[in-house]
């Protein structure tokens, strides 16, 4: 790997430092600017400046980086070209000439400081134009179908994913002539030669299913004979008291009090993320959660962080009200609730509880928002957390729901009362966590009658 020279290193770290880029993502963008410059040194383009970016932001995504990661790396390659737009790094990475005009979708991409966020539906893989004009037609009906049915956008990214894939692996056969034969071939694929787990073959299949039914206008079919990936029980990964306030001393604001949360009300990361102001009721005690399948439920607020939680939307407010004097555009908002409420973005109860530092830019149209916290920034700061407070356990930001729950199991509550506070539709789901917790039943049960 390509080795920054000193002064450069230090150059960049300090267009870092001035372009508040979190200390945490420096490093990231120290290694996009490695892997970039990498790049250019081993395969030099003819076609100048802009062609080098498209083709590298290209080669990250055929090595499956995520969305953010292509964002982050644009970012990166963005800064170094403020910093120095004519002198070559070195004589083994030396840069096309700079002054080739970029095309619009690259300095889109990269020529913005500011983070930018596509509309609600925008990252989803039915937007991609493929070899075939067929599917592209069929994935474009079946979001439609997603959109009309209020799903959310995470659905519609892994639905489109999965047909994509399904269409790669028939070599774009027409979708008129797909079969249940097809669906088939395809999950033997996915168990025998991808050794998938269970639960990644079964959303393959209501992926498809969903295909079929709304984007195809055709029933499924009969799928017998199929190999299923073997599903094995799952115990999940728990933390004691000792262990999480060890991670909780690691840590600095605002990361602290999204673990708090996690692990105080039992939440997913998602839903803690997205907390609004309006969803803490501190007269009634109580925190309103919109958990998954658009399913709200309600919380009991930790009477332990009531203070912190109450200060953290004081700063809230004192930032919305220095947004509100720059000329903000608002927070983000469902596309139907600002439709209806044009003024809502910007009211005080919209705005998020971990709300992120800078705001973001929309493609669009322009408009500055706020955004809430990134899931990446809380994976970065909880996993050298979790390594200086040396845990020797694979802790996730999951791993505080499950140690909620597993607490309160040690607590002798009612496991039905656990499933409400979780969210779970099944109690079975919920049952896992007894697996955690040791059996306390000394005697043979007996009726109440004999008691």
């Amino acid at each position: 790997m390509l080795t920054l020279p000193t002064d450069l290193e230090k150059s960049y770290a300090d267009l870092l430092m001035l372009r508040n880029i979190p200390v945490a993502r420096q490093p990231y963008y120290m290694r996009w600017l490695r892997y970039f410059l990498d790049y250019c040194g081993k395969y030099p383009s003819d076609n100048g400046t802009a062609d080098q970016i498209r083709r590298f932001l290209e080669k990250l995504q055929s090595k499956k980086q995520s969305s953010f990661q292509c964002q982050q790396a644009a970012h990166a390659v963005s800064l170094y070209f403020e910093l120095n737009r004519s002198a070559p790094v070195s004589q083994e990475a030396e840069l096309p000439d700079t002054d080739t005009p970029l095309s619009p979708s690259v300095s889109m991409s990269i020529a913005s400081p500011a983070p930018q966020r596509p509309s609600q539906f925008r990252m989803a893989g039915y937007q991609e134009t493929s070899d075939s004009a067929e599917w592209d037609t069929v994935l474009a009906t079946m979001a439609d179908e997603i959109k009309v049915r209020h799903y959310s956008r995470k659905t519609l990214i892994t639905y489109a994913k999965w047909s994509r894939q399904f269409q790669r692996f028939l070599k774009n056969k027409p979708p008129q002539e797909l079969s249940p034969e097809d669906v088939k071939a395809y999950l033997t694929h996915l168990a025998v030669a991808c050794k998938v787990a269970s639960t990644t073959q079964n959303q393959a299949f209501n992926s498809l299913l969903f295909l079929f039914r709304y984007g195809l206008k055709r029933e499924f079919g009969e799928l017998r004979d199929v190999p299923r990936a073997k599903k094995s029980l799952y115990v999940p990964v728990v933390l004691s008291r000792p262990e999480i306030d060890a991670i909780l001393a690691q840590l600095s604001y605002p990361f602290d009090l999204v673990v708090k949360l996690l692990f105080g009300c039992g939440l997913r990361q998602f839903e803690c993320l997205k907390l609004r102001v309006r969803d803490f009721n501190f007269d009634a005690g109580i925190l309103t959660i919109h958990g998954k399948g658009k399913k709200d439920r309600t919380v009991p607020i930790p009477g332990a962080i009531r203070a912190e939680l109450q200060a953290q939307i004081k700063a809230v407010g004192e930032l919305h009200d220095r947004d509100l004097a720059a000329g903000y555009d608002g927070v983000f908002l469902d596309d139907s609730v600002e439709k209806k409420y044009p003024k809502a973005p910007k009211e005080f109860v919209h705005q998020w509880f971990f709300p992120q530092k800078s705001l973001t830019t929309v493609q669009e149209n322009g408009q500055r928002r706020r955004w809430h916290l990134h899931e990446s920034e809380l994976q970065e700061a909880l996993y050298p957390a979790v390594r200086k407070a040396k845990i020797p356990k694979r802790v996730t930001s999951h791993t505080f729901r499950h140690s909620f729950a597993t607490h309160l199991l040690q607590a002798n509550y009612d496991i039905r009362t656990i499933q409400q506070l979780l969210g779970h539709s099944s109690l079975k789901t919920t049952m896992i966590y007894t697996h955690c917790v040791p059996v306390r039943t000394i005697q043979e049960p007996r009726s109440p009658l004999d008691l």
